[in-house]
């Protein structure tokens, strides 16, 4: 039940954060991810990061972990991904690549 509240409180913490357009989520957000195929969910969870999609890019509230970790995180719910940023830095190639290893 815990686990339950502290799912829900991050959730509403990063709602507070991002709006729901796409074209706005780019510039929000401290995580931006861009899959390669658009996911089929709006809302996505990954361990206790809420991303908002739309629009063809996922954000996301600052997390915890390492920005690799949550690039890691992401791709396997959304699958490969064409472009990653953590506040405000793109991935380089090589980090995208390694990143998306971990897609499913």
């Amino acid at each position: 039940m815990n686990r339950f509240y502290a799912v829900a409180a991050a959730a509403a913490a990063t709602l507070a954060l991002t709006p729901a357009a796409g074209a706005q989520n780019t510039g929000r957000g401290y995580y931006a991810a861009t899959p390669t195929a658009a996911p089929s969910k709006g809302n996505i969870v990954t361990r206790s990061t809420v991303w908002k999609c739309g629009d063809g890019v996922c954000v996301a509230g600052k997390a915890t972990a390492r920005d690799n970790i949550i690039c890691e995180l992401v791709v396997r719910e959304v699958g490969t991904l064409t472009a990653f940023r953590a506040n405000g830095a793109q991935f380089d190639a090589d980090a995208l690549a390694k990143c998306n290893t971990k897609a499913r």
